[in-house]
């Protein structure tokens, strides 16, 4: 070890990746702090919302999603062992669970919509839209930036790539039982 190593170029994917990462994760936790201080002014008007929800849909889709991360997983490490057929076929996967996860998350918005539910109808919704909204919004970003990464298909590229995948499960992970669970 040299006295001017770098202490980040062991990131997996490289600095910029984790800034992203970090700000993401950040920019979702204040979304979910100000649900949660809103949530203590209105504890059962939030509850009475919330079962208006399909947490069974919810259930799958986080299944759907912590599986599709580990595809990412799977496509990183054939990745980074020059297995590269191997690691497009992970990536192919890990995206086409990322358009499974968007079609069951449209179902739920469609269902809601047909029962005349807004973001004006009670700020959970307000709340509910724009997490679970701008979360789609990175679902599709990483499925593209997957289904980019399986052309190319470069190990350290991939690598990145997962890493902002498993921000998007993450999320999710932390999204599911604030909205859908929490009593």
């Amino acid at each position: 070890m040299t006295a001017h190593s770098d202490p980040f170029e062991d990131l997996p994917g490289g600095l910029m990746i984790w800034v992203l990462i970090a700000s993401e994760m950040l920019v979702f936790g204040a979304g979910l702090a100000a649900f949660l201080a809103m949530r203590i002014t209105d504890p059962a008007g939030f509850l009475a919302a919330q079962a208006a929800l399909h947490p069974g849909r919810a259930g799958v889709n986080t299944c759907v999603l912590v599986t599709s991360g580990l595809a990412a997983a799977l496509a990183a490490r054939a990745g980074l062992e020059a297995r590269r057929a191997q690691a497009r076929c992970w990536l192919a996967a890990a995206a086409g669970l990322g358009v499974v996860f968007l079609a069951i998350k449209s179902s739920e918005f469609a269902d809601l919509v047909a029962q005349g539910i807004s973001t004006e109808t009670h700020v959970f919704f307000t709340f509910y839209y724009l997490l679970t909204g701008f979360h789609a919004a990175h679902v599709v970003a990483g499925i593209v930036l997957l289904a980019a990464l399986g052309l190319r298909c470069r190990a350290e590229a991939v690598e990145a790539g997962c890493a902002f995948w498993h921000m998007v499960d993450l999320v999710w992970v932390l999204l599911f039982p604030v909205l859908y669970l929490l009593p």
